[in-house]
């Protein structure tokens, strides 16, 4: 099976919209590569309202996409498309998750995945029995578990959760789309991303604050649902959604991004976000709050910059900051995490699992011979 194209299924949140996710970058990026490398690619959407009326690319031009209104449907239209898939990935937050996941498990002849674009946040809930779109029991049943979460936390799926093989999977940024650009600047500190309670005192501590001390400066926070009692310092301007054609141009107008980890993402380690990603390639220099194993993907202080508090911020933006912070970053980001690199990891995965499969229907056929 060595060399040859494979067809995969995937079963997503969202491909077609970016509103309020961070999963459509993610399986834009990943199925355009998969694509490029000769394979078939099917992506299922769930026809939800919130994404149709939020579209920012409704036919994606690489794969196939198809979108469907409920799992009878799903069931219906596309049971051939699961049977004959070689591998079949389903991703975290899809509505109805465990049902589907239910039938794509019984239903798959070859290799399944569950993608967990949100680890920390999904492990918590099987852990507490709330997990929404996927079941304690259904973790077992699929030949690999795919982790936006690396480290420790990949042992812990196998052992506790009983997955058969967890691997990182991490997201990972365009090169096509985000690198430098020579745009005239507008802020000395911006935060792009969705609005998040357990964010919040963060964003208050290292950018709100900083922007109350340093009121000539201009700030900028783009993102949507954030409440609309929030009171934001007049040098503070507010973007409600950034589309990620415009990540590029956003990126470069700031003199510094600021990056927020989730509590959860916190707790857990290991999860770069792809915003994270996306500013490295623009060449712009990052402030992240910090978090175990962030110096496994960006070294501290060469490629990256921490900050804890506001007076750290303040230090950072009143200091001269080399501009090699930025292209370091870059390097690493080009080297190391490109949507073309998490496509031939998923590739090498899979061949991994099909591979086995084989040599067990081969063991299979010489006992029964």
């Amino acid at each position: 099976m060595a060399g040859s194209s494979l067809s995969f299924v995937f079963l997503g949140l969202s491909i077609t919209s970016s509103w309020g996710n961070g999963h459509a970058t993610t399986y834009r990026g990943l199925v355009r590569e998969l694509c490029a490398r000769g394979h078939e690619v099917l992506f299922l959407e769930r026809d939800a309202q919130w994404y149709r009326e939020n579209r920012d690319l409704a036919a994606p031009p690489y794969g196939r996409t198809r979108l469907y209104d409920s799992v009878a449907e799903l069931q219906d239209r596309h049971a051939a498309d699961i049977r004959d898939a070689d591998v079949v990935v389903l991703g975290s937050y899809v509505p109805d998750g465990s049902l589907v996941a239910d039938w794509v498990t019984r239903t798959a002849r070859q290799a399944t995945a569950f993608y967990d674009i949100d680890t920390p946040v999904t492990l918590a809930g099987l852990g507490a029995g709330t997990c929404a779109y996927l079941e304690r029991a259904q973790v077992p049943r699929f030949d690999l578990y795919l982790s936006f979460t690396g480290g420790p936390t990949l042992a812990r799926i196998e052992q506790r959760f009983g997955a058969r093989r967890a691997r990182a999977l991490y997201c990972a940024v365009d090169p096509w789309l985000h690198y430098p650009e020579r745009v005239e600047p507008r802020w000395t500190l911006g935060y792009l991303g969705t609005y998040s309670v357990d964010r919040q005192p963060a964003l208050g501590r290292l950018l709100l604050e900083a922007a109350r001390r340093r009121r000539r400066e201009r700030f900028v926070v783009a993102g949507p649902l954030y409440p609309e009692a929030t009171r934001w310092p007049r040098n503070v301007e507010r973007i409600a959604h950034v589309a990620p054609s415009e990540h590029r141009r956003f990126y470069c107008a700031q003199r510094f991004t600021l990056n927020l980890t989730r509590r959860d993402m916190v707790r857990a380690g290991y999860s770069p976000s792809v915003r994270l990603f996306e500013a490295a390639a623009c060449g712009t220099p990052i402030i992240s709050d910090p978090w175990p194993g962030l110096e496994t993907v960006f070294t501290p202080g060469q490629e990256i910059l921490v900050a804890r508090s506001t007076a750290d911020v303040l230090r950072i933006i009143d200091g001269d900051i080399p501009g090699l912070v930025g292209r370091r970053a870059r390097e690493r980001v080009l080297a190391e995490h490109t949507a073309a690199h998490r496509a031939r990891t998923l590739e090498q995965y899979a061949r991994e699992v099909l591979d086995e499969r084989a040599v067990r229907r081969t063991a299979l056929r010489s006992k029964t011979a």
